[in-house]
């Protein structure tokens, strides 16, 4: 198990880089890779044990490799991919079911119960606070009109926008005190004068 998370970020990145499609502007290879060091970085602070830190790693890299096959419903596609690569590198049954439940809890809207899921949740989350945010938003935006048909006016963009960042909330202690703080900066930054939070 030691080199788990190696083959398992070789496996992945090869797959996606080979059949993830160039026109999935937000879940692209850069967000798994954003995911996978989020998930590190709030796992940490959680104080995760080593063996909870590989599931979480393990999760955070598969979780949205179903994008290669669908577009909604894709975690279910994630799992069955998770699960088969697992299980051909030897890992145990409950170790698999750990990995399993942690990308099924980042279905929208997520409903984690588990301190891994909810770290999982808050890290495929993160944006939400980054500095540049607005490339993340245009991204998904590009998608949402690709992948769902669902086309906005700027105006109609900017609320929804607004109001997925009223309606979401972070899971762990680290995102409610730390995490949080950085996203009430860019609901600040939103030009969206229309938005009372």
């Amino acid at each position: 198990m030691d080199n788990l998370v190696e083959a398992v970020s070789s496996y992945v990145t090869l797959f996606l880089s080979e059949s993830l499609s160039k026109d999935l502007s937000f879940h692209c290879m850069m967000h798994t890779y954003d995911v996978v060091s989020a998930a590190l970085e709030i796992g940490t602070q959680c104080h995760l044990s080593e063996e909870e830190m590989l599931v979480l790693q393990v999760a955070a890299w598969f979780h949205d490799c179903g994008y290669v096959n669908l577009y909604i419903g894709h975690e279910e596609e994630s799992k069955k991919i998770a699960q088969n690569f697992l299980e051909n590198f030897g890992c145990e049954k409950d170790f698999i079911d750990a990995v399993l439940s942690c990308i099924d809890s980042t279905k929208y809207p997520p409903k984690p119960s588990s301190l891994l899921e909810k770290v999982l949740c808050d890290a495929d989350m993160y944006h939400l606070t980054c500095p540049n945010y607005p490339k993340y938003e245009k991204a998904i935006r590009q998608e949402f009109e690709k992948y769902l048909g669902l086309s906005y006016t700027d105006e109609q963009w900017a609320l929804k926008n607004c109001n997925f960042f009223k309606d979401h909330e972070y899971y762990t202690d680290y995102g409610r005190t730390v995490l949080a703080k950085f996203k009430e900066v860019n609901i600040k930054l939103m030009s969206y004068s229309k938005c009372v939070f």
